[in-house]
């Protein structure tokens, strides 16, 4: 006889693997499964990001991904100091280069008031260059929560800690169909079949097509964004200490080039934002004709590009030049220089897209009777997976 589970999560990445340690904690009777079609965990968007731990100073008061990102914050640090996970509480600053970004630091910092960070401080030329000397800017906010982890490293622990509990992490399984009766759900994999009560869809860059196995009323679009990374050379990591972002543009998702101090050594910057052709398209030439024909049919997709082309084309630009993404660079720190960059790594970002051509800002959990589907989580997703995985499990319960 096939094993009958209570939960089926779809996804390996830290999500998904939170997801289902927190429903085995919670009620270690449950018998839980996460499948992955990958041949290991966190391959994906946990994997490839840069590493940062967020405090929540961006996002809307009373949205989920500050409610989200705040809670899982705590979440996290307990699980890292529980789990002797190597990780550094070092502060950032958000630096503003132009009059013009003056209100938006402003609007940044009380949103931060408002979502309960303590001890921010709005620094001056001055008091800039006292955290970070090499900065160019005219004001700033120190960010003390801000850290940095290795997720991969987390999302293994996760793996480990779910399957202490008895939970089951099946690893190279693809899904390729989902099954409802009145009574139980079948996830069918390309090995084999899985039978459980309830299905838990947190499959990242592919969420939106799991989505659509359980329900005809899924309305995003799953858009891949591509961020590509340069490394600073060994002998110019002294000009960032810690971690220092731009004042990022309010219309549009993503936080703009920065410099990220990494937990084992080293310092990245980056990213960009460009469409990748593929989902999971790490490269220039990842090229998968049928997602892309995907992504260009979308009508909220050709609205972005006329709402964004010139942004987009200084991204593609940036992405294709180096000099260009070192100019980027430059309006943060001035003494950085082209060959002081040598090619970094890649991750792809999951960003929803509705018909009207809307960047989905939140966090997006979808219901149906017999499966609940997270088909909206970017960054800060990983910081704040322990809580999403709360949130969903307490969702599961009523259902169970």
């Amino acid at each position: 006889m096939s094993v009958q589970y209570d939960v089926i999560v779809i996804g390996g990445g830290a999500v998904g693997l939170a997801t289902a340690l927190q429903l085995t904690s919670r009620n270690p009777r449950l018998k839980v499964i996460v499948l992955e079609k990958e041949n290991a965990v966190a391959n994906h968007q946990t994997g490839n990001n840069s590493n940062v731990i967020h405090s929540g100073i961006y996002y809307k008061p009373g949205s989920l991904k500050a409610k989200n990102c705040i809670h899982g914050y705590n979440l996290l640090l307990n699980f890292c100091r529980l789990h002797n996970i190597p990780h550094n509480i070092c502060g950032k600053v958000i630096v503003a280069t132009d009059e013009k970004e003056l209100p938006l630091l402003k609007n940044i910092f009380d949103r931060g008031q408002q979502n309960g960070l303590q001890n921010l401080k709005m620094l001056s030329a001055p008091e800039l260059k006292e955290h970070e000397p090499h900065v160019a800017g005219i004001a700033g906010i120190h960010v003390p929560q801000t850290g940095i982890v290795d997720y991969r490293v987390v999302a293994e622990k996760y793996a480990e800690v779910l399957q202490q509990q008895g939970g089951e992490v099946h690893l190279g399984e693809k899904v390729i169909d989902i099954q409802f009766n009145t009574e139980k759900a079948v996830v069918v994999t390309q090995k084999a079949s899985y039978t459980g009560k309830l299905v838990v869809n947190c499959a990242g860059l592919y969420s939106d097509k799991i989505a659509r196995m359980t329900s005809s009323q899924v309305n995003v679009k799953i858009i891949p964004f591509r961020g590509e990374y340069y490394k600073l050379k060994k002998e110019k990591e002294y000009l960032v200490k810690t971690l220092i972002y731009p004042v990022p543009d309010p219309n549009f998702p993503f936080l703009g080039v920065h410099f990220t101090t990494m937990v084992g050594g080293g310092v990245e910057c980056g990213p960009n934002a460009v469409l990748a052709f593929k989902r999971e398209g790490y490269k220039k030439s990842d090229i998968n004709l049928s997602e892309l024909g995907e992504t260009l049919a979308w009508p909220g997709f050709r609205k972005i590009v006329a709402k964004y082309w010139r942004t987009g084309m200084g991204e593609m630009y940036r992405s294709y030049s180096k000099a260009a993404f070192t100019a980027a660079l430059q309006k943060l720190l001035p003494e950085i220089k082209e060959e002081d960059l040598v090619e970094g790594g890649a991750g792809v970002r999951a960003q929803a897209c509705d018909r009207t051509g809307g960047l989905l800002d939140d966090f997006m959990i979808l219901e149906e009777k017999q499966a609940i589907n997270v088909c909206n989580a970017p960054s800060p997703a990983a910081t704040s997976s322990l809580s999403i995985g709360e949130t969903v499990a307490e969702l599961v319960e009523k259902r169970l």
